[in-house]
């Protein structure tokens, strides 16, 4: 079972992310998948929802890409270290295009059991692709609301 889920893992990001075929989807994601991530308001359910996610991302960043840098296994979970890279080129959490390539790291925990991901929970660097796309304060530097602070 161990190659399976790798195998599962690995097609998530290769052919659903890399290579856009979105329905892949429907054969890696459980109907009840939930999907945690930074950016999300709440966990987004089943394979059209993760889709949707697919599709924003990729509209964004039309050369979007997911680099794998290493995979830890444990009793059905699966940590996936990895990178994504892409340049901004429509609209991206009300920021508009920028044209700014970025490179992002993360890591995602995947649950498979039965040859399907159940849930997955994606942690990665927000703060660092906003400051990619100079919506974010460089480190050092301190944005203060209103212009003046203190007495």
């Amino acid at each position: 079972m161990h190659l399976d889920n790798k195998a599962i893992v690995r097609r998530l990001y290769d052919e659903v992310w890399n290579k856009r075929r979105l329905e892949v989807v429907d054969e890696l994601i459980s109907p009840s998948h939930a999907l945690s991530d930074p950016i999300a308001s709440s966990s987004q359910i089943g394979p059209e929802l993760y889709k949707r996610r697919v599709v924003e991302l990729t509209t964004s960043f039309p050369d979007l890409r997911f680099t794998i840098e290493d995979m830890i296994t444990e009793k059905g979970k699966f940590v996936v270290s990895w990178i994504i890279s892409g340049t901004h080129k429509g609209e991206f959490m009300d920021i508009l295009a920028t044209g700014r390539k970025v490179s992002v790291e993360g890591i995602t925990i995947h649950h498979i059991t039965n040859g399907k991901i159940l849930d997955s929970c994606a942690r990665w660097d927000v703060l660092g692709l906003m400051r990619q796309l100079g919506e974010a304060s460089p480190f050092g530097k301190t944005i203060v609301a209103g212009g003046s602070h203190g007495p």
